[in-house]
């Protein structure tokens, strides 16, 4: 073995680097401020609330009761379906409701409409 392929030993070439590397801190300082960025808080992606989006309108009505009116084109037995509970979730394709203790996930591609029992928040 060639014994000048490595000629210093690990740590010293460690030591020597750290001497090499700039020491600058001036690149902490100039890290963009998350607050300003809108829909950032503490640095922290929040769901958009003013965009009237369906997803978000039932993200604003969680614990309401609502029928979602369902169609399903491809089914003989489900042609057009009525589920209706309490919002517990929503996403960007789906609503989690509680229907009586059942838990029901609706796609939003089937939904048609949906009726609420109250006022609702948007």
């Amino acid at each position: 073995m060639n014994n000048n392929y490595y000629p210093q030993s690990i740590p010293s070439v460690i030591n020597n680097r750290q001497n090499v590397m700039p020491n600058n801190n001036s690149n902490i300082n100039n890290l963009p401020n998350l607050n300003n960025i809108p829909g950032m808080e503490n640095g922290v992606n929040l769901p958009p609330t003013n965009i009237d989006y369906v997803d978000n309108i039932f993200r604003l009505n969680i614990g309401k009761e609502a029928s979602f009116y369902l169609s399903y084109s491809d089914s003989i037995e489900w042609r057009d379906k009525v589920f209706t509970g309490i919002i517990r979730e929503s996403g960007k394709d789906y609503v989690l409701l509680d229907s009586n203790g059942t838990w029901i996930l609706i796609w939003m591609i089937y939904i048609n409409y949906v009726t609420f029992n109250g006022p609702i928040n948007y």
